[in-house]
């Protein structure tokens, strides 16, 4: 996964300005309690982090790859 590709994941579940302030303020106890932001700054996968913040905020697993990809399998 691209940053860019996560930054456009953000905003089509959470919305421009929300995802903006998920990504820096929401600490997620599975990233070592870091935002996610500062868990990419650390080097995290881009596809670890985005999984973590789905889990964390209930988005439905059918909308963890974008919302319109379903996943293969």
């Amino acid at each position: 996964m691209r940053l860019s590709q996560f930054r456009t994941l953000m905003s089509e579940e959470f919305g421009e300005a929300y995802a903006g302030t998920l990504a820096r303020d929401h600490v997620l106890g599975e990233l070592g309690n870091r935002t996610p932001d500062q868990a990419i700054e650390a080097g995290l996968p881009l596809r670890q982090v985005w999984l973590a913040l789905c889990v964390d905020m209930d988005v439905p697993r059918e909308r963890w790859f974008g919302r319109d990809v379903r996943p293969q399998g």
